[in-house]
């Protein structure tokens, strides 16, 4: 089995430069060996400054390069279903920025497209390779605070670049797709259900988009989730479950502090606190993925922790709460 994975990078956003292309040049099985810009001079540029062996001036290119393994597609959300697709094709693992696709449908055609060529795919939501993510969830399925009864979380920021492709429809931006995905990931997960039916109110900008949504998931058995995203309020991350015998908490939940952070199980009047170091939560992702990609490589058995139709499902409530907000907050059922 080969050392590590040959990773190439197509474009040259700013969550590749400064958070995921370190996290694979740290990792302990991976190395960034291509990038991929439409500009060829950005692309000399950014591989030099970001230590990639080799760069290309288009997206063709660095996928026709056979020594890249696995392919990163941190570009608009817009273009990452015909890219997975077409690194697919060509015998490349994926891992793929949220959300997956634009649609529910387009995610199971980006997971069809890798099964049929036997590569994997991923959807790089990092936060829930954080140990206190994982423990977070643990604790509810071991009954920690009762049954839940109720999730919240928000995931809010102001985002002040005039022209940012989260301003722009055409691209899939929005609040909802940029970091409201995130709110209802973790509220599906955490309720180890998909809901049944969705609500949501927006205020739009002036070209399409969501600019700050506020939504809520019903579950089967009764339970609520509520959530608030923005891309023009104070940064603001926090997820919290409340159950029948107790409530649990954590703050910076999304993208948390690399000093620690703390999980908080709080029973009436007593609180715990549980600390957990701080690590790279991008680096443990891409760790994972390149273990099962070296596997699978080396003809063993391999199997990401989050397969791409979960991507799907994700998309699917993403959709329905998005029919919601344009209806004025009429509820909308989730259609698998």
């Amino acid at each position: 089995m080969s050392a590590s994975i040959a990773w190439g990078v197509l474009s040259t956003a700013n969550i590749g430069r400064k958070l995921v292309n370190p996290a694979i040049r740290a990792s302990c099985n991976g190395r960034l060996h291509a990038v991929a810009s439409r500009d060829a001079a950005r692309a000399s540029t950014f591989a030099a400054d970001g230590g990639f062996a080799v760069h290309y001036g288009s997206y063709e290119e660095l996928l026709a390069d056979e020594r890249v393994q696995a392919v990163y597609i941190p570009l608009p959300n817009s273009l990452h279903h015909p890219w997975t697709i077409a690194a697919a094709e060509t015998g490349k693992d994926i891992l793929c920025e949220k959300p997956l696709a634009l649609t529910a449908a387009e995610c199971r055609e980006m997971d069809a497209a890798a099964r049929a060529n036997g590569v994997l795919l991923m959807e790089a939501f990092m936060y829930r390779f954080h140990p206190r993510t994982e423990r977070m969830i643990a604790l509810v399925r071991e009954g920690a605070v009762g049954a839940p009864r109720a999730i919240r979380s928000a995931f809010t920021f102001k985002l002040t670049r005039p022209g940012d492709v989260r301003f722009v429809a055409a691209l899939g931006g929005g609040a909802l797709m940029d970091v409201g995905c995130y709110c209802v990931n973790a509220s599906r997960t955490l309720a180890g259900a998909e809901p049944v039916e969705v609500q949501a109110w927006a205020t739009w900008g002036g070209d399409g988009v969501d600019t700050a949504l506020s939504g809520a998931l019903r579950f089967a058995d009764g339970l609520v989730a509520h959530f608030d995203c923005a891309l023009t309020m104070e940064r603001c991350e926090a997820v919290q479950v409340a159950g029948t015998d107790a409530t649990l908490a954590a703050d910076a939940s999304f993208v948390a502090r690399p000093d620690g952070v703390d999980l908080v199980l709080a029973r009436g009047r007593e609180t715990e606190r549980l600390p957990f170091a701080g690590v790279d939560q991008y680096q443990l992702m891409v760790e994972h993925f390149a273990d099962q990609a070296l596997a699978r490589r080396a003809g063993k058995p391999a199997a990401v922790r989050y397969p791409a139709s979960e991507g799907a499902a994700n998309m699917a409530v993403i959709e329905a709460l998005l029919r919601s907000a344009r209806a004025g907050g009429q509820p909308q059922p989730v259609v698998p």
